[in-house]
């Protein structure tokens, strides 16, 4: 290239000029030049420390990756024949793993002539859904995945309960007041609520 547009380490436009000159200022202020954007005409370089630069894009990407939450799924496996105290017993694990917000995949496994009778998986799945409708809720509705019934659930988000209010404080009653509210009944007229 035998022109380039250059900005300089401040932010300054510096002008276009030949590479080897950019270059050479460049190598005076101790920096490197660096190609930003290949595709104009002519095309624009800056002035920069890369090392620096590359360093505090890493540290950027670090501190976007803390703060991102990435969800770890944990599987619980069924068939439609699961007798009573196996169903108790995956479903406990399940409450568990939501419990500690993790997400839940459920897979129904079918084999044989099992396929023929898809409504079961789906009763089963119907009721884990009411049963765990406490703690989660389905972020995937079932699924067919060849054999596999499948499903997801997702722990429900965690708000902080909202804080009581105190009650407003009610005013000392007064001497005057508590004459005026005070009713004369006669004796023997007494008043069923």
């Amino acid at each position: 290239m035998p022109e380039i547009r250059v900005v300089g380490a401040d932010g300054n436009q510096l002008g276009v000029m030949p590479t080897h000159e950019a270059l050479r200022i460049a190598r005076e202020q101790g920096l490197d030049l660096v190609e930003v954007s290949p595709t104009s005409r002519p095309p624009v370089c800056r002035i920069m420390d890369y090392g620096k630069y590359k360093y505090e894009l890493s540290k950027k990407t670090k501190q976007s990756k803390k703060k991102q939450h990435t969800f770890q799924v944990k599987e619980v496996k069924f068939r439609p024949k699961t007798e009573e105290h196996d169903y108790q017993f995956k479903k406990r694990h399940a409450e568990e793993f939501l419990e500690k917000h993790y997400k839940v995949k459920v897979t129904l496994m079918f084999r044989g002539r099992e396929l023929d009778h898809k409504e079961l998986g789906y009763r089963m799945l119907d009721r884990l859904i009411k049963d765990l409708a406490h703690v989660a809720v389905v972020e995937r509705n079932p699924e067919f995945e060849g054999r596999l019934m499948v499903m997801y659930f997702s722990p429900l988000s965690t708000k902080a309960p909202a804080k009581p209010r105190a009650p407003k404080p009610t005013p000392a009653p007064t001497k005057e007041s508590d004459d005026a509210k005070t009713e004369v009944k006669p004796i023997g007229e007494e008043t069923v609520s």
